[in-house]
């Protein structure tokens, strides 16, 4: 389970256990990582290595992933049939009021969609909604409010 440069691998999982460190080996058959990009990182057969720490999980992938496209290796269909959908609705933003300032990223929708389970459309809307709860900020930095004195700090002159 560990390689710790020499170190013998029961003394490791001490000095672990004492700094309040987790470490657990998960068995799976597969695991597939979708990227921001549309890919699919596939492993089939992987070590699985979670270590909890501080309240944080992290896990360990080793394997040789394969690499397939999020279309061709979504199961079921239902993701072709979705981004066709999807696709249609592209550029119809100035038809209904968004000059497209405002307009998601496809990116965001797609990793919304993937990681949640939910179509980009019902991506598209919690990222809407989320985006129409928040303030709405000026592009680019704000300045400080500034004195009218040189050299005399805002609110105190």
């Amino acid at each position: 389970m560990f390689g710790g440069g020499g170190m013998n691998p029961r003394k490791m999982q001490q000095m672990m256990e004492q700094m309040g460190i987790d470490v657990t080996d998960i068995d799976a058959e597969s695991v597939t990582i979708t990227t921001t990009d549309g890919e699919q990182l596939v492993f089939d057969a992987p070590e699985i290595t979670r270590m909890d720490a501080q309240g944080t999980q992290t896990y360990q992938i080793v394997g040789d992933p394969e690499t397939q496209e999020a279309a061709t290796a979504v199961e079921g269909g239902d993701a072709d049939a979705d981004t066709t959908g999807d696709d249609a609705n592209d550029g119809s933003d100035a038809a209904d009021g968004n000059d497209g300032d405002d307009e998601i990223p496809d990116d965001d929708i797609r990793l919304v969609a993937s990681q949640t389970g939910v179509s980009k459309s019902e991506a598209r809307e919690a990222l809407e909604a989320e985006t129409a709860s928040q303030p709405r900020q000026s592009a680019g930095w704000s300045d400080p409010p500034r004195s009218r004195r040189p050299g005399v700090p805002p609110g105190t002159g």
